[in-house]
């Protein structure tokens, strides 16, 4: 096994699935399909820099409270580091650190000159008014001032932080540092420099890679059935997409239960229902209500787990009856899982390729604001879709080529490249 880190990560549960060490598996995996040196294994499979700073915040009642956050940046050898920043009460280094190192991939993977990086706050921000968040984010931002920046690392939205966090956060550094910097993050208000199609970018994305693999088997979206773990962001925009590209969206859920039905939902109106009901989905007709579990289990062409990692384990992927898995959120599949499915004969979208959508769009915005021109969103979607469908063929003839699953196929591609890059550049001194 890979070691996981020289840094001092916290050690994971035992009854947990530890992200960081599944994506070194992955990585091992990659690497040794590829023959990699065990020197560049080595430095592939360590965070460059890991940053944990305290983050004080007055609290509307006047309590002082004391928070952890964290930036991991893996690799820098392609370009500026690239990764969110999620505000969730689950967040660890250890996730962070694994997130980062598939935002690499990824961002390789989709040849786009970025690394990897992601970062978080152990928080619930459900539970902080608006002006708390933004002082949180303010602070947070403060404390990483030197280790950000358009040539540096550009953050953006993650679970739990939107347009309205990135906003706080551009300012922030721009304020600190004398004069306006849109290229700081991505993500952001379109007023402050943001890109048109980013707020639906990666369910897009899902939509593109599923659209390609219904295909590859002779179906087309139009009546296909589709189940999708998870209507926040990505989730709920994959949904309408996909509706409105024909498919017949069986069930969705959110982290409280979900929604059935056989005839399909009217997901426009799931949508305003969700958005007058703090997000719940309870109680919406005409429906059944499920649980998240029955909703991995339901018998459909295309289940879309898009919520948090290790949805699907050894425990339940045999009762899995979809006939494409398509990984809209991070790792959602674990280890053990993908081997039933794969043995079973069901494919796996692996999440480096089908949730890349976001950061593609990201990349465009911050190519847009270094140059001070703003494209319509036609061809933001234009551009997004040449790439990402360009993403999906290559990891198809990678898994073609070496026979291999798919995951495997767009690791190898990640991975490879990267490698070579290092390769190429030499270490310094």
């Amino acid at each position: 096994m890979v070691e996981a880190s020289v840094l001092p990560l916290e050690a994971p549960s035992p009854a947990h699935i530890c992200p960081f060490d599944q994506a070194c598996s992955y990585l091992e995996q990659a690497a040794k399909e590829l023959q990699l040196d065990p020197g560049l294994l080595a430095v592939l499979s360590h965070p460059r820099k890991v940053v944990t700073v305290s983050v004080p915040v007055k609290l509307d009642s006047g309590e002082v409270q004391v928070l952890a956050g964290h930036r991991v940046q893996h690799s820098d050898i392609l370009g500026p580091y690239k990764g969110g920043i999620r505000y969730h009460p689950a967040v660890t280094l250890r996730e962070v650190s694994a997130l980062a190192m598939l935002m690499t991939w990824k961002c390789a993977l989709l040849g786009i000159p970025y690394g990897g990086a992601k970062g978080g706050i152990a928080l619930d921000p459900t539970r902080y008014s608006i002006g708390e968040l933004e002082r949180i984010t303010r602070r947070y931002t403060s404390e990483l001032i030197k280790d950000i920046g358009p040539a540096v690392d550009i953050p953006a939205p993650d679970m739990g932080t939107s347009a309205r966090e990135m906003a706080w956060i551009m300012d922030t550094y721009s304020v600190n540092v004398g004069h306006a910097v849109p290229g700081v993050v991505t993500g952001k208000p379109i007023s402050i420099g943001g890109s048109r199609g980013r707020e639906q970018a990666t369910g897009r994305g899902v939509t593109i890679v599923v659209r390609e693999a219904l295909a590859a088997r002779g179906q087309l979206l139009v009546g296909a059935r589709i189940a999708i773990q998870g209507f926040g962001n990505v989730g709920s925009a994959a949904a309408l997409l996909l509706h409105e590209a024909g498919a017949k969206i069986i069930a969705v859920s959110t982290g409280s239960g979900g929604i059935f039905s056989e005839k399909g939902l009217d997901i426009l109106a799931l949508k305003n229902y969700a958005a007058v009901n703090r997000k719940q989905i309870s109680g919406f007709t005409p429906g059944e209500s499920i649980t998240n579990a029955e909703l991995l289990t339901l018998p459909c062409d295309v289940l879309i787990p898009a919520a948090l990692e290790n949805q699907i384990t050894e425990e339940n992927a045999h009762q899995v009856q979809a006939s494409i898995v398509a990984e809209a959120a991070n790792a959602p599949v674990t280890l053990m899982a993908h081997k039933e499915l794969e043995a079973r004969g069901i494919t796996v979208l692996p999440d480096i390729l089908t949730n890349a959508g976001g950061v593609v769009v990201s990349y465009l915005e911050w190519v847009q604001g270094l140059s001070y021109l703003f494209w319509d969103e036609q061809r933001v979607n234009r551009e997004m879709e040449a790439l990402m469908v360009n993403a999906y063929q290559q990891v198809i003839e990678q898994s073609q080529k070496r026979q291999v699953p798919l995951r495997l196929a767009a690791y190898t591609l990640g991975v490879g490249r990267i490698a070579q890059a290092l390769s190429d550049r030499g270490l310094y001194p």
